[in-house]
C-alpha cells in the first residue's frame, strides 16, 4: 500500500514519518494522524477503493435519507483508513471531527463518541485512538468534557495562538499540534522580512513558549509541534514532547550525521520569566482576537478542511447513489 493518508508521530529520540509505506517501514514511527485533505486524496486513489467501496457499502446498509446515508459512510472512511494504518503502527492514529463542527461544542462530542463507535465494530479500543477537533473555544471545550466524561484521547489541531494553547491546558487534553510552518508562512506572506534564522523563526519561538508554559505549570498536555517547512525548525525544537516530520524533511535529516543536542528541556522551562494564566470565554475570545495571525490561520484552516469533507462527501454521494444525483 502506499500510505498516502498518513503524517506520523513519535516520542524524543525516535523520528518520525509518513505518507509512503516504505517511510513508515523506514523510520517506524509510533503513531500516525489524518486529516480530511489526506484522506480525500488517498480516497482517489486505485490502492484504496476497497476501503471505499467497504464505506459505501456500510453507509447504504444503515439507510436513511441520502444526507445521514452520505455521513455515514464518510465516517465509516475515516475509521476504515484509521484501522488499516493501525495495522502498522504501535501507538495511537488522529482522526478528525469535521471541521464544519468547529463551532458546535455538542455536534463535535456527539460525532467524537460516534467515531469512537465504529473503531470499536471494527475491534480497535479508545486507547489507539486521538479525536482531532479544532481549536476554537467550543473545540476545546469539547475536548474538555471528551476526555473528564468519557475518557477519550483529544488531539487538538489548527493551534496558532498562546491563547489556544493555554485553554488547551487547562481544559486536560491529551495533546496540541501547534503549527510551526503555517505561522512562519503568514508572517512571510505579511511582513517585510522574508527568511528567519531557527531561533527567531516565529513558528519556533510559538512552540517554545507554549512548552516552556506547559512544563513550568506542570500541564500534562503532550505539546507536538507540527508543519515544518525546514530542517532548521526541526531542530530549533529538539526537546520538544512530539514532532510531525516529512518523509521530505526526514531524509534530509538523515544525511547530515550530527548529534542533536535538545534545545527545550523542562529545567530550562521551569526557569522562565512566564506568569500562569487563566482564561474564561470572554478571556480567551479577547486574547485569541488580538493574535491577527492566529485568527486568520485558524479561519483559513478550518475553510480548507471543510471544504475537502464537502469534496470527500460528493465523491461519496455519487458512488452511492450515481453520478447524476452526486453532481
Amino acid at each position: 500500500y502506499s500510505w498516502s493518508p498518513v503524517k506520523a508521530r513519535a516520542l524524543p529520540g525516535s523520528l518520525l514519518a509518513g505518507f509512503l509505506s516504505l517511510a513508515i517501514d523506514e523510520y517506524k514511527p509510533l503513531d500516525a494522524t489524518t486529516n480530511p485533505s489526506l484522506i480525500l486524496a488517498a480516497a482517489q486513489m486505485p490502492a484504496y477503493q476497497k476501503l471505499v467501496d467497504d464505506a459505501v457499502a456500510y453507509g447504504k446498509k444503515l439507510g436513511g435519507s441520502e444526507e445521514e446515508q452520505i455521513k455515514n459512510a464518510s465516517d465509516k472512511l475515516f475509521v476504515l483508513f484509521g484501522a488499516e494504518i493501525l495495522k502498522r503502527i504501535p501507538g495511537r492514529v488522529s482522526t478528525e471531527v469535521d471541521a464544519r463542527l468547529s463551532f458546535d461544542k455538542e455536534g463535535m462530542i456527539q460525532r467524537a463518541r460516534r467515531l469512537i463507535d465504529l473503531y470499536k465494530e471494527v475491534g480497535v479500543g479508545k486507547d489507539r485512538i486521538l479525536i482531532k477537533l479544532s481549536s476554537t473555544w467550543e473545540g476545546i471545550q469539547a475536548g474538555r468534557v471528551l476526555e473528564a466524561e468519557y475518557g477519550i484521547h483529544c488531539n487538538m489541531t489548527l493551534l496558532f495562538s498562546f491563547a489556544q494553547a493555554v485553554a488547551c491546558a487547562e481544559a486536560g487534553v491529551t495533546l496540541i499540534s501547534p503549527f510551526v510552518g503555517r505561522i512562519l508562512d503568514w508572517y512571510v506572506a505579511n511582513g517585510d522580512k522574508k527568511t528567519y534564522e531557527p531561533s527567531e523563526d516565529p513558528g519556533v519561538k510559538s512552540v517554545t513558549k507554549i512548552y516552556n508554559y506547559y512544563k513550568k505549570f506542570g500541564y500534562k498536555t503532550i505539546v507536538m509541534g507540527a508543519s515544518f517547512r525546514n530542517t532548521g525548525q526541526i531542530k530549533a525544537l529538539t526537546g520538544c514532547d512530539y514532532l510531525t516530520i516529512s518523509p521530505k524533511l526526514l531524509a534530509e535529516l538523515s544525511k547530515e550525521h550530527v548529534k542533536l543536542t535538545p534545545t527545550l528541556s523542562v529545567k530550562e522551562a521551569q526557569a522562565c520569566d512566564l506568569e500562569k494564566m487563566h482564561l474564561d470565554e470572554k478571556a480567551f475570545r479577547w486574547h485569541h482576537n488580538e493574535d491577527q495571525m492566529a485568527v486568520e490561520k485558524l479561519s483559513d484552516g478550518i475553510r480548507r478542511f471543510a471544504a475537502d469533507a464537502v469534496k470527500l462527501e460528493r465523491m461519496l454521494k455519487e458512488r452511492m447513489f450515481g453520478t447524476e444525483n452526486g453532481k
